[in-house]
């Protein structure tokens, strides 16, 4: 590795370092500012004023605010996240156990939202101005700009409660809860390494509605961003030399336009799929999806700040190495980079 490769590296590492800490910090601050206090939260309203205080000091309230952040600072860099006033354990075990029900939930929204969301885009561009091109843009406005609770309350009402054709509240049907032993904690692929068939069935059927409204929200902004990358590439002089060559249409958009809208295309799903893993908020609320988006709002709710800055250090992470991750699938699609 050389000189400059080194110092490259180093100041990647710094800024990551950077950007973390001063995310941390803004969350601690703004975590003490709000009117919500935690030692209620573990007293009760009722308890005296002895106990009050003893358990304010044990949190360590009494000391100052930059004291505060250096000793959280200090457990963090030895893996302690402190204890959730939520569930009584520690952070990073909370963490563990509700992240994954997350990961399964975004990935299935993101296969499906660029599965779909990338041919609509390309099919668009290629039909400017005509009907499907209309017809793509609407349907992409309308999955955009619905709030993403209503399409669950819906998709609840018609698919869960009309035609009983999906799964209601929870991650799987009661008479299989805890049947199969969490191995890595996605419970289709759990189910399947045990061969708990049954159980893999009721888990899709309790996954794929939620999954399928949060992959129309992503579709409708990776197809948006896909059609408007293929109208910018369709427009260069080198398709039109590709055409007049006598390259098929198909080769044309594929073989060409859409190569070169490879890697902008990489950091758009990226985006948007750490978006899913930290905005998945709502569908988990309306589904009673043990997630980690429940798992922050209801954090938020108790004032529990240990357990909130587990989750904001935890985004920041994800958006971090997606970003690393993108950035490093450009020097492999795009050689312009190296």
């Amino acid at each position: 590795m050389t000189t400059s490769n080194v110092r490259a590296l180093g100041h990647r590492l710094l800024s990551v370092a950077l950007t973390l800490l001063g995310l941390l910090l803004l969350t601690f601050v703004i975590g003490r500012v709000m009117p919500l206090d935690p030692v209620l939260s573990i007293v009760g309203p009722d308890a005296d004023r002895s106990t009050y205080d003893q358990v304010y000091q044990q949190l360590g309230l009494d000391r100052p605010l930059p004291v505060q952040f250096g000793y959280y600072l200090r457990d963090l860099l030895q893996g302690d996240l402190g204890n959730a006033l939520l569930t009584g354990h520690k952070v990073t075990d909370d963490l563990a156990r509700v992240l994954p029900a997350t990961v399964e939930l975004a990935t299935m929204a993101i296969l499906l939202g660029t599965g779909l969301g990338v041919p609509l885009g390309v099919y668009a561009a290629t039909r400017r101005g005509r009907l499907a091109d209309h017809v793509v843009r609407v349907i992409s406005l309308f999955g955009y700009s619905t709030p993403v609770f209503w399409f669950g309350m819906m998709g609840l009402l018609v698919f869960y409660a009309w035609l009983g054709w999906a799964g209601g509240a929870g991650r799987v049907d009661l008479a299989f809860d805890g049947l199969v032993a969490p191995r890595s904690g996605l419970l289709l692929l759990d189910a399947a390494l045990a061969g708990e068939w049954e159980v893999f069935r009721s888990a899709l059927k309790f996954l794929i509605l939620p999954a399928c409204i949060l992959g129309l929200h992503s579709m409708a902004y990776i197809s948006r961003m896909t059609r408007s990358f293929m109208l910018a590439q369709l427009s260069q002089e080198y398709i039109t030399t590709a055409r007049v060559k006598g390259l098929s249409e198909r080769g044309v958009v594929w073989g060409h336009a859409f190569r070169n809208i490879l890697v902008q295309l990489l950091t758009i799903v990226a985006l948007a799929y750490g978006g899913l893993l930290e905005g998945a908020v709502l569908i988990e609320t309306v589904f009673a999806w043990p997630g980690f988006g429940q798992y922050l709002t209801s954090s938020l709710l108790l004032g529990d700040m240990n357990a909130v800055m587990g989750c904001v250090l935890v985004v920041g992470v994800i958006f971090v190495t997606l970003n690393l991750l993108s950035d490093a699938l450009y020097h492999v699609f795009d050689p312009r980079t190296r």
